[in-house]
């Protein structure tokens, strides 16, 4: 069963703070957004967790010069009371309303030893190069700065509590990001609450899954494995055994798509490209106007100013495999790899992915321009899908799932 704790978390004293502080994730970003999104905003943690904006220009993000800023501003973030760490262990809940649907999850506290026992199931292969630099600015700062994102199979008893609090207490933070996403967040003050929700994920919760941060779990597992090493005196309870993550249950999760664009047709003209698709796919011109893949094993193509339903055949798909039945694999399979030799997706420079939250406007944006000669767009991965591969041991391909919106960094923070 999964252990799922509370924890003392350090936070903003205030709503004001807070809507300053929190941050999108490090890894949506590049140094320069970083910049621009932390102007004029001196209490954003992404003076934190992308400190190389406090250096001097073209300074290396990864040396130690960078990581020596983050922590001392983050010490400076607390001494100026901007963090402050709660005095009694406790769980939160961490809503977010987007497209006027609203997830709620408990955050708490996940043991690096479930990650490494499988009870922390993941979906991705991971880069150790990835986990490397969040390895190193949680070594230095010695706090998980950012939430991980978990999922786990719904517990009425659980969704129940969270339900209570939501509609009895008025939220701690309460405020709508520039992105239009809202972010609620409720602590959870009372003892009885906190040892109850902790029994029923020790009870009702057999695995975890990882939703969206491979890296950074992997990265907080390895941290606590390094700590324990140096410790001669571990006993198992010291924080650096857990890790901070946002444990959502699945039947509220919506997976979107993940598509592609590719810089060219490997040769091909497009009549060509065309005809090759029909070996494994029907064909069909849907004109002008953006068409969105409507059900799994279908899938939008815009090449030359106009849109393609594809749908697969049988036979281009094995609906009893956990992979096989995946449309990312046949995409893979039968065009990428077949007709446009793209064999491996993670290193391949003729290939791009777009986040579906960018909607398909931008796949064709992509490709009029020029930069891109033909665009695909796949219909979303579901989350029973994703638990089923997890579940079974399988490795979904790169860049199959999107998460949206994504957890804000700052809301709470565990200091290991």
């Amino acid at each position: 069963m999964a252990i799922v704790k509370p924890f003392k978390g350090l936070r903003t004293p205030s709503q004001e703070v807070c809507e300053e502080l929190a941050c999108l994730p490090y890894d949506v970003m590049n140094s320069e957004e970083a910049a621009q999104m932390a102007a004029g905003k001196p209490r954003s943690l992404l003076h934190v967790t992308r400190a190389e904006i406090d250096c001097p220009a073209g300074t290396d993000i990864h040396s130690e010069t960078v990581y020596n800023k983050s922590v001392e501003n983050f010490n400076m973030f607390q001494e100026k009371g901007w963090l402050v760490q709660d005095e009694e262990a406790k769980f939160y809940i961490y809503a977010q309303t987007m497209d006027g649907r609203t997830q709620y999850g408990i955050v708490g506290c996940a043991a690096c030893e479930d990650y490494m026992n499988g009870i922390i199931k993941k979906h991705e292969l991971t880069r150790p190069d990835k986990e490397e630099d969040r390895m190193i600015l949680t070594r230095y700062v010695k706090a998980n700065l950012e939430p991980v994102f978990f999922a786990y199979k719904a517990v009425p008893e659980i969704d129940a509590i969270v339900e209570e609090i939501v509609k009895s207490k008025k939220a701690d933070y309460d405020f709508v990001a520039e992105d239009g996403f809202g972010h609620h967040f409720w602590a959870i003050n009372c003892p009885e609450t906190n040892k109850r929700l902790e029994e029923l994920f020790a009870t009702k919760v057999p695995y975890t899954y990882v939703a969206d941060g491979h890296h950074r779990t992997a990265a907080a597992a390895r941290i606590g494995a390094e700590f324990k090493s140096k410790n001669p005196n571990h006993n198992g309870t010291e924080e650096y055994n857990f890790f901070m993550a946002v444990h959502f249950p699945d039947h509220q999760l919506k997976i979107i798509d993940y598509n592609r664009v590719v810089k060219d047709l490997n040769g091909l003209t497009e009549e060509q490209l065309l005809a090759k698709l029909g070996e494994h796919f029907t064909v069909e011109d849907m004109g002008a106007e953006i068409y969105h893949p409507a059900k799994l094993h279908e899938f939008s193509m815009y090449l030359g100013g106009r849109w393609y339903k594809l749908t697969a055949k049988p036979g281009s798909y094995d609906d009893n495999d956990p992979i096989g039945v995946l449309d990312v694999t046949i995409l893979s399979n039968h065009v990428l790899a077949d007709i446009l030799d793209i064999q491996d997706l993670r290193t391949s420079k003729r290939i791009d992915f777009v986040g579906g939250i960018r909607g398909l406007g931008e796949l064709k944006r992509r490709v009029d321009n020029g930069e891109m000669k033909v665009a695909f767009a796949l219909y979303p991965v579901s989350m029973e899908q994703l638990i089923n591969i997890a579940d079974t041991g399988n490795i979904m391909p790169p860049k199959t799932t999107w998460f949206e919106p994504k957890l804000r960094s700052g809301m709470v923070i565990h200091k290991i």
